[in-house]
């Protein structure tokens, strides 16, 4: 008998022998136990999950003479042409290459005939390769289809079925497994079948397989083979070691010994990019990554070497560098400028290598700060014969007579302390703080010449009296005169009128850089479509539409001119007229009242008299000289 895949062999046979899939599995069990078998079913999820072999199971279920608890026997005869591939009761159909509205037409055709057994099951795989036309001539069969009929639909990328047939459907989705329960399924066929493969090579299956049990056990079957010892596809630690070194130059030689074994640049990009993704799921959470303690430790250190930013450049560089292979004469060009520009992140001015140059200034200003707060934390050195000379404290200046004179203090003493008042006494404390005499502010120059301030000459020998208290002290300095732009308030907090009144131009310049957005909703609605006309007389006059506009926001004038004193640092008057009004010139009083409208009583109007008013072709030809009437 011919060999017999591993995949092939170990296929499930029941669904209690489906592995990873327990909410689907669970959900169609009860359903043929319970007799509730929907009409259509939708199976999607990655490939190697087990989509065609529950469908099969699902078949056998339903068809078996004597099924047990929703599980197929396996022994009647039904269930063994299901599994030799021989039943007339399931008919499976490639939808990739029976794509066409006419293969359609013809399942259609077919699907009233009736079978031998109770259930007639049509599975169709890859259902999203059907056409347009294709899929809508079975959607009619597909909504009601005969009461022995069964439809289960297989495909690995369900968002490209249309949404007519899904919603028709009962959606199932199949799931990759994790790599415990990989390793432990590939562990039991390697231990059922008798094959001898190491530990080591088991952990390679796994990692090769990523989740798909098909892919697995297919990659076991190479290893068993080629007698336990698989040959390792060429790894790309290399290259993500170039990366957090940032050496160009070992990742162009990783290139170059790739590209020299016969290596593809598309799929050496492509095992890039897949180790890349590990590196940063491990910098998210290092339960997103599915690999062994080892592994995972190793890409752990990478990511914290690269840091996410530069790991994400990387990763975003390396796709669009593959998604341009497409159309590139030599892919391994693309893959090394690509290589080289992450390597120097310095040559490149795209936002994301910006991004990356500022993270590693970042992470090295705080490897510094670290350092230096170790040092300054480190352990003082010890007392002893040993220890460093302490710098000796400093001793105070003596005092001047002039300090004397002006605070008291004595001869012998220090900064207006008492001196000790007999032998033995402790010196004064070093801590005590010294009196310390108040600034003296610097003097503005005036008209008026200011004398010197004179103080009194030292003593010239020991125990000489103190100077006379009637000694001149130093006069002190006159206050320095406020600005004449320098902003004044009032104990109340009052702005009083001290700075430059602004000029049109600072009002209009405020006015749409800060003011306006500082006022209130209902005021800034009424004052967006006004202007300052001018600023003259202490008065800032401020034009609106009409004067109904005017009237509306002298409602809110206040809150304006509180705004424009708050920002200018004066009291700001505002005036409001209306635009194209001649203004009288302000003289900072008040505002002349206007006079009132005059009353027009219509009774008084007369017609004018006949030949006076001019006709409007009268004005057309006075407007247009030298014009003829053609047609009146």
């Amino acid at each position: 008998m011919a060999y017999q895949s591993l995949y092939r062999r170990y296929r499930p046979q029941r669904f209690e022998e489906v592995r990873g899939q327990d909410h689907v599995v669970k959900t169609l069990r009860n359903a043929v136990r319970t007799g509730t078998v929907a009409h259509a079913y939708l199976f999607s999820g990655p490939r190697g999950t087990g989509k065609t072999s529950t469908a099969r199971i699902l078949a056998k279920a339903l068809n078996c003479a004597a099924p047990e608890d929703g599980e197929p026997c396996g022994r009647c005869q039904s269930c063994i042409e299901i599994v030799e591939g021989r039943s007339l009761d399931v008919i499976e159909l490639d939808a990739a290459s029976n794509r066409g509205i006419d293969a359609m037409r013809e399942l259609v055709a077919r699907v009233p005939l009736g079978t031998p057994g109770r259930w007639k099951i049509y599975i169709v795989d890859e259902v999203h390769m059907l056409t347009t036309e294709a899929a809508n001539t079975l959607l009619k069969t597909l909504e009601e289809p005969p009461a022995h009929v069964v439809f289960v639909l297989a495909t690995t990328e369900p968002q490209k079925v249309l949404l007519t047939i899904r919603s028709r459907t009962q959606p199932f989705e199949f799931r990759l497994l994790s790599p415990g329960l990989l390793a432990e399924q590939v562990r039991w066929v390697a231990a059922d079948a008798g094959l001898d493969v190491a530990p080591e090579a088991i952990d390679l299956v796994v990692r090769r397989g990523n989740g798909s049990v098909r892919d697995a056990l297919s990659v076991l079957d190479q290893v068993a083979a080629a007698g336990g010892i698989d040959h390792e596809p060429p790894g790309t630690d290399e290259v993500i070691e170039a990366l957090c070194e940032r050496d160009a130059g070992q990742a162009l030689v990783f290139v170059a010994e790739r590209a020299g074994a016969g290596h593809d640049a598309r799929q050496l990009t492509r095992d890039i990019l897949e180790h890349l993704r590990q590196v940063f799921l491990a910098t998210m959470s290092r339960g997103l990554v599915g690999l062994p303690d080892d592994d995972l430790a190793r890409v752990e250190a990478q990511g914290r070497r690269l840091g996410p930013a530069a790991t994400v450049r990387a990763m975003e560089t390396l796709g669009d560098a593959l998604i341009a292979m497409r159309d590139a004469p030599d892919p391994r060009v693309l893959l090394e400028v690509a290589l080289v520009r992450l390597c120097n992140p310095d040559v490149d001015v795209s936002s994301s290598a910006l991004l990356e140059r500022i993270e590693r200034l970042e992470r090295a200003l705080a490897e510094q700060g670290g350092r230096a707060s170790a040092q300054a934390t480190a352990t003082p050195p010890p007392a002893g014969p040993l220890a460093p000379p302490q710098p000796a404290p400093a001793r105070p200046a003596p005092v001047s007579g002039a300090r004397q004179a002006l605070t008291g203090a004595r001869p012998g003493s220090h900064g207006g302390a008492p001196a000790p008042s007999r032998a033995g006494a402790p010196p004064p404390s070093p801590t005590a703080p010294a009196a310390t005499p108040p600034p003296t502010p610097t003097p503005t120059p005036t008209p008026t010449p200011t004398p010197a301030p004179t103080a009194a000459p030292p003593p010239s020998r020991a125990g000489a009296p103190p100077p006379s208290p009637t000694a001149p002290a130093a006069t002190p300095a006159r206050p320095p005169t406020p600005s004449p732009t320098a902003q004044a308030t009032t104990p109340a907090g009052v702005t009083t009128d001290v700075g430059r009144f602004p000029s049109r131009d600072d009002l209009t310049l405020a006015w749409g850089d800060h003011i306006l957005g500082r006022l209130s909703r209902r005021a800034a609605v009424r004052f967006q479509v006004g202007r300052f006309l001018s600023a003259d007389g202490g008065v800032a006059t401020f034009a609106l539409p009409n004067a109904v506009h005017r009237d509306r926001c002298e409602e809110a004038r206040a809150e304006v001119e509180q705004a424009l004193s708050a920002h200018f640092g004066r009291r700001i008057p505002l005036k409001l007229v209306v635009d194209g009004q001649p203004v009288a010139p302000a003289t900072g009083g008040p505002a002349a009242p206007e006079a009132p409208d005059e009353d027009v009583d219509l009774d008084d109007l007369r017609d004018a008299p006949p030949g006076t008013l001019a006709s409007p072709l009268d004005h057309v030809m006075e407007a247009f000289k030298g014009a003829q009437v053609v047609e009146e």
